[in-house]
Parts: structure tokens; sequence; C-alpha cells
């Protein structure tokens, strides 16, 4: 059923959206730059810095990072080297570390760009070591995610191998920061202790987005924070204490009328139990829009704002289209043309994400490439 709801407050839109562009992504820098500011205060006075890997969590690197540095950020973190040309780009100044590290014959192009790669292993910590003696980089102690990083038991080989290195940081990453109660964090910060008293007066990062939140306070000489930066909610079942950064809308391709017993989409999975009104929107799972967020027997359907109504989206979620039933709301509120929200202050990445299957980071870092952009607030 549609229910009305307070007409979004989220800066620009569809308003100035160009006529052939059929689904617009309002990125409101400023929110960001709220976020980052709420986070680092924080933490203080530990220093905050930003992880802006995957695109910027699919936001765009280039944007959101001088916005950032506008708001006093001067530490990014990044996945690739890749990546950490496009941020040394921006910023010649800023410190940029590189998760992945420095695979074997990386270390010229490491160093020519000032990256710190994150040595995760003691084979690569004796290659930077071997190659790059002078250059900043960083180390991780694994914790508990048995991804990257030297085991615990191995953090005093560790200082060994790195005896003369300018270390700039030693890390770790927690497990399950987002469940605030979990034994398993307060055994994080005990291993990490341990682990990085082998590193005397070298600088320490633990907390990420989720770990900022925790009682325990673990914010060390510096914090990281990525998904709450862009408006995913780092505290799981309270309320969001960050602002809503995406706003995402989509134009109506069509609007039909169907009769009772007529079917949508493939498989024909929705079955119109009245006579109905739909609207068919101009994007899909090739934007982006998981297929899992497709109606499901038993399950809340997805739904959009139009013009303040929630309206259900029905059958499949398909490559470049996608159908809502308008049944419920007014018959004068969707016109042919007219921009209805999916994502934004009513919908959060996280409700989307919870509808669809998956989890916000999968919806953040997958927004389409065909969206026509907005950034506002910068």
């Amino acid at each position: 059923m549609s229910a009305r709801e307070k007409p979004s407050s989220f800066p620009g839109g569809a308003a100035s959206c160009d006529a052939g562009e059929v689904a617009l992504l309002t990125i409101d820098l400023g929110a960001l730059a709220g976020n980052y500011r709420l986070l680092a205060e924080r933490a203080a006075p530990a220093e905050c810095a930003a992880v802006v890997k995957a695109d910027a969590y699919g936001l765009g690197l280039e944007p959101v990072m001088r916005r950032l540095l506008a708001a006093g950020c001067r530490t990014f973190f990044v996945a690739t080297s890749g990546e950490g040309q496009r941020a040394r780009a921006i910023s010649r100044e800023a410190a940029i570390y590189v998760f992945n590290g420095a695979p074997p014959g990386s270390w010229p192009l490491l160093v020519a760009q000032d990256l710190r790669p994150v040595l995760n292993s003691l084979d690569e910590i004796a290659e930077w070591a071997a190659t790059a003696p002078a250059a900043p980089a960083a180390l991780h102690i694994d914790t508990g995610m048995s991804r990257l990083g030297v085991a615990p038991q191995e953090a005093a080989a560790a200082a060994e191998l790195s005896r003369g290195l300018p270390l700039a940081l030693v890390m770790s990453h927690f497990v399950s920061s987002q469940q605030p109660e979990n034994s398993r964090n307060e055994r994080q910060i005990a291993e990490f202790a341990a682990g990085r008293a082998h590193f005397p007066g070298v600088a320490a990062s633990l907390a990420n987005s989720s770990g900022i939140f925790l009682s325990q306070r673990p914010y060390l000489e510096l914090v990281r924070p990525g998904y709450a930066l862009y408006g995913g909610n780092p505290t799981p079942g309270n309320p969001n204490p960050m602002r809503p950064v995406v706003k995402l809308e989509a134009r109506i391709l069509a609007l039909r009328e169907i009769e009772a017993g007529e079917t949508v989409g493939y498989d024909a999975t929705w079955t119109a139990a009245r006579p109905s009104r739909l609207a068919t929107l101009g994007l899909g799972y090739a934007d982006g829009l998981p297929w899992g967020a497709s109606l499901k027997a038993g399950a809340p359907p997805l739904e959009a704002l139009v013009s303040g109504f929630r309206c259900p989206i029905v059958g499949r979620v398909s490559m470049d289209a996608i159908v809502l039933d308008l049944t419920d709301a007014p018959p004068s509120l969707a016109r042919r043309g007219d921009f209805v929200e999916l994502l934004g202050e009513t919908t959060g990445v996280d409700a989307l994400a919870e509808r669809a299957g998956t989890i916000g980071y999968e919806i953040l870092t997958r927004l389409g490439r065909r969206y026509a952009r907005r950034y506002v607030g910068g």
C-alpha cells in the first residue's frame, strides 16, 4: 500500500536533469564533509583518515577526495596502486596508503608516486626492505580477518625485518565491529595491543567506521572510516548517525493500465490481483540495482517514492527497467517523464540493501555508470 511521505529535502535532483537522461544520481558533498567532521570530532584527538577505495565507494574518487581535503582530511586509504595514482594526482601532500601492499615489481611505481604500501607478509616486508628501504610504508598485523597481514605470532619477526624502515603506521582490521557486544572485538583489541608493542613509536590504527562507535574507543593514533562517510549506518540496529550522501532518481518511461490476472516481467512472477496502474522506470541491474531486489513471495517489496507516496516495485528487476505499482497513489501524481526516488532520505542505502538481500557496501560500489551524476554542496 502507498503511504504519504514528507517530501525529500535532499539538495539538487531531477529539476536539473537533461531531457535525455533517464536516471540521476545526486551526490551531496556537503553531507559527506559533515559526516567526516562528525567522525573526526568523535575520534579526536586521533587523526581521522578517509577510505576512498573502489572509486570512493562508487561516488567518484576525485570529487570526493577534493571535498574531504577541504574538510581537513590529510590521510587516505585506497586498495590498489592504480587508485593511488589517481589520488596522488589530486594531492601532492596527502599521505596515501595502499591496502593491497606492494606486489612483486610494483615498488618503482609506489616510490615514484609516493604511495605507502601496507605490507602484508614477512616476504613482502623483506622485499620492500631490499628494494625501497627509504620509502615510508605501513605494516598490517592480522588479528582475525585471515586475509592479509602478518599473524600475531609473526609480529616480532616482522619488527626485526622492518628494522631501519621508515614505518609510518601499524594497523589491523576489525572483524565484527558492527556488533558492539561481540567478544571478538575485545580479543582483537588485546591482540593488536600486543602486536604493536613490537613497534614502539609507530602510529597505530584499528578502528574502521563501526569501530569509531565502540564503547572501548579503540581510536589509537588514527581512525580510517569508509562506509559511514558515504551515509552508511555504522551502528546497525540503531538510528543512523550519518547524513545521507546519495540520492537516486529514475524517470518514468511509460505508464499503463492492466487488468486483474495479467502479469509483469520475466517469468511472470507477479500477477495483478485487481485492475492496476503501472509505471516503467529506466534503470535495472545493469545500473547496479540488484536483481535480488525483485519482488519475492512473502517478502516486503522494494519501494520508490512517487511525489511523496511509497509505491512497490513489482515483477523482476530487468537489465534496463523496473516496474512500479501506482494503483494506490492518486492518479494525478505520476506522468510520463517524471522522476521518482529509489534511494535517498526516505530509503537509505542500508534499507535498500536489506530489501535486495545484500549489504549497503555493494549498493554503493555498484552504482551505475549510466546514471547522470550531479554533485552538490562542493
